[in-house]
C-alpha cells in the first residue's frame, strides 16, 4: 500500500519558504555567497590566496566556505565577486501583475 506524501511547492526562496524576516535579503546574501565560494572552489585557491585577492583575513574565507553568508552586507558580496573578476550588473524592471523580487542570475 502506498501513502500519500503531503508536500508544498517551493517559492523558490527556502528563507521565504521559512517565514524568515528578511527572506529577500537572505536569498540574495546566499546566492552571492556562494557564487563567491564556487569561484573560489573553481580556481582551487587556497584559502591564503583567497584572503589575499578578498583583501580580508584567512579566517574569513573559513566562514564563507562554511556558508556563514549572513555575516557579510550585499555590498560586500558584491565587493568580492568584483575581486575575484565579476561584473555585477542591478537591472530595474517594472512589473504591473505582481510584486517585485530579487535575484542573481550567473552568466
Amino acid at each position: 500500500m502506498s501513502k500519500k506524501i503531503k508536500f508544498e511547492k517551493s517559492s523558490g526562496n527556502v528563507f521565504r519558504d521559512l517565514d524568515l524576516p528578511d527572506a529577500e535579503e537572505l536569498f540574495l546574501k546566499a546566492t552571492l555567497g556562494f557564487e563567491v565560494f564556487q569561484i573560489i572552489e573553481e580556481r582551487e585557491l587556497t584559502q591564503t590566496e583567497a584572503a589575499n585577492i578578498l583583501g580580508v583575513k584567512q579566517p574569513e574565507i573559513s566562514r564563507l566556505k562554511k556558508g556563514k553568508f549572513n555575516h557579510y552586507s550585499v555590498a560586500r558580496l558584491m565587493t568580492f565577486l568584483n575581486r575575484l573578476n565579476r561584473d555585477i550588473e542591478i537591472r530595474i524592471i517594472p512589473l504591473k501583475d505582481r510584486q517585485g523580487q530579487q535575484r542573481v542570475v550567473a552568466v
